[in-house]
């Protein structure tokens, strides 16, 4: 199976653990090389986050593991990327 290199994903969480906790969590992940956490919207009791991890070998069940038991839901994968190298999406004339 080709290793995953990069899952973008919506995750509405709780305020704690708050966003640098959550991303040193994942960042601590094997295979693991960077995590960007972006808010999106936040309400009273939770935040809407964009969760992005690359690595050379993502664990997605590791790392939703994490973002479970930090009390988050991930509400969609929105990207990913697999294979030995990294692939841009392309600009199309639709786009």
């Amino acid at each position: 199976m080709a290793n995953l290199r990069r899952v973008v994903l919506d995750v509405l969480k709780p305020h704690l653990p708050n966003v640098i906790e959550l991303s040193s969590q994942l960042a601590d992940l094997a295979g693991v090389d960077g995590v960007d956490i972006s808010l999106i919207e936040m309400d009273q009791k939770v935040e809407n986050v964009k969760i992005t991890c690359e690595g050379d070998s993502i664990d997605y069940e590791k790392v939703e593991k994490i973002i479970k038991e930090s009390g988050g839901s991930i509400h969609s994968l929105d990207k990913v990327s697999v294979g030995t190298s990294m692939i841009e999406e392309a600009i199309t004339h639709q786009d």
